[in-house]
């Protein structure tokens, strides 16, 4: 149910002020991680922590941007949607220093060993299909190439919905248990997809009861 009568509006100066706070905290956070990184003050395993941080953000910045789309029909208002591909673009940002710093700190850009590990650990690469796929709505969100692609943008932004399950099983995986930790994500998936789950249930159900009514009224056609 709306929270409010009429759609909520923010003026130009707000919608700057959010975005401008946004890419504060984004960017300031990850600068940070990464000077805490470099003069040791990330605990015992400053390249453990990076990996860690930077990984769970990604996942932070993937449901909110999953969440955007609900809200503003909760509201309703067509604001959030402003800050899709915004938000929608960190994600990419934090994935990708996540996937950087194992490469570059942790294997320190050794390919027997990067071939090693892909091997013996293959949510790695369940964790890089879900970076290509976001590199790929990250290249193609800007509205130019929308107008270019026509209706395959949507398809393709459609896979923001396979994104998510990889990225959360990339993390369950790595953590080597679906349980403790990795549960309370899986939790917070569930409840952003389950209004398009149910949605998509329903346009399912309704193309179903369709097709059967047009079915009965060939069969009484010919008889």
């Amino acid at each position: 149910m709306p929270v409010f009568k009429k759609p909520f509006r923010m003026s130009v100066w707000q919608r700057r002020s959010t975005k401008a706070a946004v890419h504060f905290f984004a960017l300031g956070y990850i600068v940070w991680l990464f000077f805490a990184g470099i003069t040791d003050n990330l605990g015992p395993d400053p390249v453990d922590t990076l990996i860690n941080e930077t990984g769970i953000w990604a996942i932070y910045f993937l449901l909110a941007t999953l969440t955007l789309s609900p809200l503003a029909k909760w509201l309703p208002s067509p604001e959030p949607i402003q800050f899709r591909r915004l938000i929608g673009i960190y994600a990419f940002v934090y994935a990708c220093a996540h996937l950087s710093t194992y490469l570059l700190f942790e294997l320190q850009l050794d390919m027997s060993l990067i071939a090693s590990e892909l091997v013996s650990r293959p949510y790695i690469i369940v964790g890089m299909f879900a970076l290509l796929l976001l590199l790929a709505l990250t290249l193609t969100s800007f509205k130019c190439i929308q107008r270019k692609m026509g209706k395959q943008w949507q398809k393709l932004h459609n896979t923001i919905y396979l994104i998510l399950p990889l990225t959360l099983l990339h993390f369950s995986w790595s953590q080597k248990t679906f349980w403790q930790e990795p549960i309370w994500y899986w939790l917070l998936g569930l409840q952003v997809m389950w209004p398009r789950l149910t949605a998509y249930i329903k346009k399912r159900k309704h193309h179903k009861e369709r097709a059967k009514e047009r079915e009965r009224k060939k069969e009484a056609a010919v008889v």
